[in-house]
């Protein structure tokens, strides 16, 4: 769970629906701002700043891809998330939320 931290509804809507991705799976932002009842670009600020209390190589771009994939690929690499060093296969990891 989240830290006990003074962070808005919003952000703890996001950063929950991050724990929610299993080891080895990645979601887009937009899917998490789906979950989180937020848009894409909403979460891609929520997780710039408070990404680091949560699983944040497992959100990437639409395509798969990651502004930080440099310091996502050794993450990616210990879950098994196959990659090309920029780019995850959202084919073979894309999270399926279950509602």
């Amino acid at each position: 769970m989240v830290e006990s931290l003074e962070l808005s509804d919003a952000t703890e809507r996001v950063l929950q629906a991050c724990e929610r991705i299993p080891s080895g799976c990645v979601a887009s932002y937009g899917e998490v701002g789906v979950q989180a009842g937020l848009g894409a670009r909403q979460v891609g600020r929520i997780m710039r700043e408070h990404g680091h209390l949560v699983c944040w190589w497992r959100v990437v771009r639409a395509d798969g891809s990651s502004a930080v994939a440099d310091r996502a690929r050794a993450h990616w690499d210990e879950e098994g998330i196959a990659h090309d060093g920029e780019r995850v296969d959202m084919r073979a990891h894309r999270f399926e939320w279950d509602g």
